[in-house]
């Protein structure tokens, strides 16, 4: 991963105690960068099997028979509650668009708990009919993870919901039910851990130079300090686990290069203001034409097939 300390200057190595700060900070920089990367390298991979796969990876097909009887548990649970809170109400046609119109809006009408209630009692139904996740047929298995990942969504927004008057053992029912839901949908395979794992360590080992020598040399018009170095990680190391922590979506060279900024900006050695303009322009530029370019090659590829 990414190291940012200045080299000992001359043959006078720095205190143990410094040493211990940089290899500290380094480490947590190094393990919060990896875990970062490593779920963004694993949804895409994931989102890639689902999409050319799914009969294979649309549903965790290893879960194993105890936690199918535990679903099946929790979905009895969870459809009592939903059907106390849809009484007197009655579904007519497809369920799903009432409950598709909660999760875009949050706002609960007539149809959201009964529709609700309809979905959950027809994923338990089937889980119950086929006995495990593995023995499902291949041209249901989309319907019912797509079923299963709009029913979560939508326990996850009631339970939030102050509208949908849940008391706290509603919530925790529903809150067992949806974990049930998600390990069934949310899942990864060891392999695909694996295989990002390797190829952020390749990653690392053919490009560190580069990075180090960006981040270290060309942001500021000196070389970092052990001081800056160890401030700019402490805050790298910080935003990327709150990043992570939060599911919110940032860039760890973006964040660490603004780290390393900012100490020299503090310590008043000055900028390289080339390279700022650069990493800025890059910012900018790239969410808009990543936009344009994924939007082009969808059309193209909606017309191809």
């Amino acid at each position: 991963m990414t190291f940012v300390a200045q080299e000992p200057k001359g043959d006078q190595a720095p205190p143990w105690w410094i040493r211990g700060i940089l290899i500290l900070t380094c480490t947590l920089v190094s393990f919060f960068h990896g875990s970062n990367d490593g779920q963004k390298g694993m949804g895409l991979i994931m989102l890639i099997l689902i999409g050319t796969v799914p009969t294979a990876y649309a549903l965790n097909r290893a879960l194993p028979d105890s936690q199918i009887a535990q679903f099946t548990v929790n979905s009895t649970a969870a459809s009592k509650v939903i059907e106390s809170k849809a009484a007197g109400y009655n579904v007519i046609g497809n369920p799903r668009p009432a409950v598709t119109n909660y999760v875009a809006q949050h706002q609960i009408n007539e149809g959201t708990f009964p529709s609700l209630a309809v979905l959950v009692r027809d994923i338990g139904t089937q889980v119950t009919q086929y006995g495990s996740l593995a023995k499902f047929p291949a041209e249901t298995v989309g319907n019912t993870r797509n079923d299963m990942y709009l029913v979560s969504e939508a326990i996850r927004f009631l339970m939030k919901d102050r509208e949908a008057e849940l008391s706290s053992a509603d919530v925790a029912t529903l809150n067992s039910y949806k974990g049930s839901l998600d390990a069934a949908t949310k899942f990864i395979p060891g392999w695909v851990k694996f295989v990002v794992a390797i190829a952020l360590g390749l990653g690392t080992m053919v490009g560190w130079k580069r990075i180090v020598v960006t981040v270290g040399e060309k942001i500021g018009k000196t070389h970092l300090t052990y001081a800056q170095g160890a401030s700019a990680e402490l805050v790298a190391a910080a935003t990327i686990g709150a990043a992570d922590m939060f599911g919110l979506p940032v860039s760890t060279t973006h964040v660490l290069s603004s780290g390393v900024a900012g100490a020299m900006a503090a310590n008043g050695s000055g900028l390289q203001v080339a390279t700022i303009r650069n990493m800025v322009m890059a910012w900018v530029l790239t969410l808009p034409v990543a936009i344009l370019l994924s939007g082009t090659l969808y059309l193209i590829f909606a017309r191809l097939f």
